[in-house]
């Protein structure tokens, strides 16, 4: 028997995160170990009269991949993903692992290499979903990797993922429907905002966000979400930040980072685990220095870090400042092959002004 939350999860990506409609294509991407919610999103979309189809990738696979792929090879896109990016409606991506460690002792150069040749896909994805043309949707199946990753049994981390989209409710769509209303009262304030400066632990940064659009992240893109976020205007960041989070990206784990930002760039880094690997992806492309987000979590549901960028960048009572590419919909312009985003508690001993004025303190918003 399926569970019914499930079913509900099915519910709340095809009629409100992605919004499916008759006749839209859609095309949802994951392994075999998320069978259970494909299943039920498959049949919810064919119920809706859409076009769905189902893009698998297999154990091992991308290791093979990284082991024997020549520079040529790395670098390839075959047509079938250019004419995708191009034609879908919908994207879902349901991240689902076998093993999330297992890119970990691949040169960091081969794996920048790659991540700037997909990047392509990227851009033209964000172009789109900035127009209208395509909707996306990123959420996490339930799966061993990602338990032991957070340091849960499977079940917890199960019960981890409900609670955190709000699954065990009823009627969850309701429920983000309320989030959404709350964090637009919130943009409204924030739109109003020329300059910020963070300060806690390690970190005295300011950045403008003058001119740029704030957006509410409130279940369509991300599932579950909670968050609030902009672009910074590309050469304003100036000052350090002090990450004491873990930052992982493509499976790699970068300890205690510390950037420097001067006119925009980065121009000092630390690290005490992974520093090569940092550097290698900030040198990617000239983007890559540069930051492409500034956000406020806002999910309080999300108490801890558990080593996953979809849950961790939502804790509530903390913000993240993402290296490289921006989201086009802010007004911003930075274009990159990368998006790390990297996570800083403001929970304790921070704060955060706009133009002079706290508004927020400690991990609240005071506004």
């Amino acid at each position: 028997m399926t569970d019914p939350r499930i079913q509900r999860w099915a519910d709340v990506l095809v009629n409100y995160s992605l919004g499916i409609k008759k006749g839209d294509l859609l095309q949802i991407k994951s392994t075999e170990l998320a069978n259970p919610l494909i299943k039920e999103v498959y049949r919810l979309a064919l119920q809706k009269g859409a076009n769905p189809y189902v893009t698998y990738f297999g154990e091992g696979l991308t290791e093979i991949f990284f082991e024997q792929a020549s520079k040529e090879q790395l670098e390839y896109l075959t047509p079938i993903e250019k004419y995708e990016i191009e034609k879908i409606d919908h994207y879902l991506y349901i991240i689902a692992e076998y093993n999330r460690k297992g890119l970990s002792n691949f040169d960091p150069k081969k794996l920048s290499l790659r991540r700037k040749a997909t990047g392509k896909l990227l851009e033209r994805r964000l172009d789109r979903a900035a127009k209208g043309e395509l909707h996306w949707s990123l959420t996490a199946y339930p799966d061993n990797a990602q338990a032991q990753d957070a340091e849960m049994s499977l079940n917890d981390f199960t019960e981890f993922i409900y609670a955190a989209g709000y699954l065990n409710e009823k009627d969850p769509i309701k429920k983000w429907l309320e989030i959404a209303k709350e964090q637009h009262r919130l943009i409204k304030d924030l739109s109003k905002i020329k300059k910020i400066t963070i300060k806690t632990k390690g970190t005295d940064l300011s950045l403008s966000v003058q001119g740029r659009k704030w957006i509410s992240c409130e279940g369509h893109e991300n599932f579950p979400d909670g968050e609030v976020f902009t672009t910074p205007l590309e050469d304003s960041v100036e000052g350090v930040i002090t990450y004491g989070f873990p930052c992982v990206y493509q499976g790699r784990e970068v300890n205690d980072v510390m950037l420097r930002f001067k006119k925009g760039e980065v121009v000092e880094v630390q690290a005490s685990k992974g520093l090569d690997y940092l550097k290698s992806m900030i040198a990617m492309d000239p983007g890559a220095k540069r930051i492409g987000e500034f956000a406020f979590g806002t999910n309080y549901g999300i108490t801890r870090h558990i080593k996953n960028i979809l849950f961790d960048e939502k804790i509530g009572g903390t913000i993240h400042l993402a290296l490289g590419s921006c989201y086009p919909e802010t007004g911003g312009k930075n274009k990159s092959s990368l998006h790390w985003d990297m996570i800083c508690d403001m929970r304790k001993d921070a704060e955060v002004r706009a133009d002079g004025k706290v508004i927020y303190k400690n991990g609240k918003f005071t506004i």
